[in-house]
Formats: structure tokens, C-alpha cells, sequence
């Protein structure tokens, strides 16, 4: 097992200030013990992914090593890069902690944060990029540049280190994901599978979306340009976006136009794809 094999020494993370990621983190050793509990052939699994370590940060670290080491860095390279980005910047943990409740609380089909932890590309890749965009911010780019490659052959998601991500996100399945480098997206914003938040062309400085907090984005839904998406708004599946949405609006299509009554709700945190006018459902 990792933890056993590496000579990589845990210095102990203070993090005091995010409670979230205490909580969690019993949360999530309470899941991996009734798993086994459950299922004895998961023991060997459960432990290396979860009950042999410290805290949660050692977990993350060890996971997100494991899925994106390759013969350029190395499994241990990882391990310590990753914890050290935690132990420098707690926030990320946190971050990670907040994404991971977004996944529990959102997705129909699951019920935990263990399964997600585990097995969800989506909360994966996500925090992946949040280790090469602290990599970004500190100088580091090439070893960002190198994650997010991994990233991308990894998940099949695309997130460029420089784009600028909050927390409480949930990448939904998260397959054909793309998101450029002078994308935002704010906190508790749902996105599905195959979006783009891209440019328009090879027009340079900031070009591309800004996506406003609990903006809820279908599958294959393409948002190009630097424009804002406004805060509690819809796009439904299958559109293309070039232009701003106001916020608390649903907006569907080719190119993509308002549809329905505003609402008052956040939609990337209730998920609530359906529109106030019955013949629309996005």
C-alpha cells in the first residue's frame, strides 16, 4: 500500500478554520468501514483508499497520485507534490470537501461521498485541477501544464490551470468536458457531460465564459465567448450560447434564446432542469 511503500513524511495539515472537512472525513471512514462490513472483499480496497490514513488531505493525496502518476511523475512525486499543495493552501481541501457534499446532495444515484470519492471522474478531475491551478498561481506551469494533461488522458476532462473554479461544483459525469483559460465558474454551479466553455476564435486576453454562481448547464451545452452567464440561471442541453443570460433565466437552443418564466431558485444546486412552461424541459 502507498502509504506503507512511500518515504514521503505527512507533516500534520492545520486546517482548523474548515470544519466541513473534519465532519467529512468521519463521514467518509464511516461509509468505508460499512463497506467492508458489508462486503469483506472490499477490505483491502476500503483500506488503502481510506481507513489507513491520517485525515482526509492524505486520502485525496493518495487517490489523486494513484490515477494520474506516469513514467514522468511518478506515483511518490505526486503524493508529496499533491500533500504539499494541501498543506500550504488548506483551502483546497475545503474546496474538495464542499465539491464532494455538492456531488452527495445533487446526484439522484448516489446517497454518500464515499462512492463519489472513489469512483466519480468528475469530483477526480476536478480536484486535480485544483492542484495544477495552484501549481499555475505559484509559478510552477509546466508541472500544471503536465497535470492537466494527465487529467485529460486520465478523465477525459479538459480543464485549463489558469481557468478560475469555486467550490461546491459538481461535474456531473463530466465526459468531453472543456474549459478554457480565462473561464470562471463561480460556487455551486452543476455542470453535465460534453460541455465547452470555450472561445470563439484565436482571439487573445480574456475570451472566455463567466459563469455566475448555482448556474445549472446541460449536456453538450457550448458557451463561447467572454460572456456572463448570470446568477441562478439554466442552459439547456444541446445549446450553443454566444451571448450574455441574465440571471434567473433558461435559455435553450441554436443559438441558444430565452425560454420560460425567470425563477428564483439556484438551479446547479437543486437541479431542476425543467422550465415553468410545461411544453419545455431542458
Amino acid at each position: 500500500m502507498l502509504g506503507q511503500e512511500s518515504n514521503v513524511v505527512f507533516l500534520p495539515v492545520e486546517d482548523a478554520s474548515h470544519r466541513e472537512v473534519a465532519a467529512l472525513w468521519e463521514t467518509l471512514r464511516m461509509e468505508a468501514s460499512a463497506a467492508v462490513h458489508r462486503d469483506q472483499a472490499l477490505a483491502r480496497a476500503m483500506n488503502s483508499a481510506v481507513l489507513m490514513h491520517a485525515s482526509f488531505g492524505h486520502a485525496l493525496s493518495h487517490r489523486l497520485a494513484i490515477k494520474l502518476a506516469d513514467h514522468d511523475v511518478d506515483r511518490d512525486e505526486l503524493l508529496a507534490l499533491i500533500y504539499g499543495a494541501y498543506t500550504h493552501t488548506p483551502s483546497l481541501l475545503s474546496a474538495a470537501a464542499a465539491d464532494l457534499g455538492a456531488v452527495k446532495d445533487r446526484d439522484p444515484s448516489n446517497t454518500e461521498v464515499l462512492t463519489p470519492f472513489l469512483y466519480f471522474k468528475g469530483f477526480s478531475a476536478l480536484q486535480g485541477y485544483r492542484v495544477a491551478h495552484w501549481l499555475w498561481t505559484t509559478g510552477r506551469r509546466h508541472l500544471a501544464r503536465h497535470i492537466q494533461s494527465r487529467i485529460s488522458e486520465t478523465f477525459a476532462i479538459d480543464i485549463h490551470p489558469a481557468a478560475v473554479m469555486g467550490r461546491g461544483i459538481m461535474l456531473d459525469h463530466g465526459s468531453g468536458l472543456v474549459i478554457g483559460e480565462t473561464a470562471v465558474v463561480e460556487d455551486e454551479v452543476s455542470i453535465l457531460q460534453n460541455v465547452t466553455l470555450g472561445g470563439t476564435g484565436k482571439e487573445i486576453g480574456d475570451r472566455h465564459p463567466k459563469v455566475r454562481r448555482g448556474v445549472l448547464i446541460g449536456a453538450g451545452a457550448k458557451i463561447l465567448g467572454n460572456i456572463e452567464i448570470g446568477i441562478g440561471a439554466k442552459v439547456g442541453a444541446g445549446s450553443v450560447v454566444v451571448s450574455p443570460v441574465a440571471p434567473y433565466t433558461s435559455v435553450v437552443g441554436i443559438p441558444a434564446r430565452s425560454v420560460g418564466k425567470l425563477h428564483t431558485a439556484l438551479p446547479g444546486v437543486t437541479m431542476d432542469q425543467t422550465l415553468n412552461e410545461p411544453e419545455y424541459v431542458i
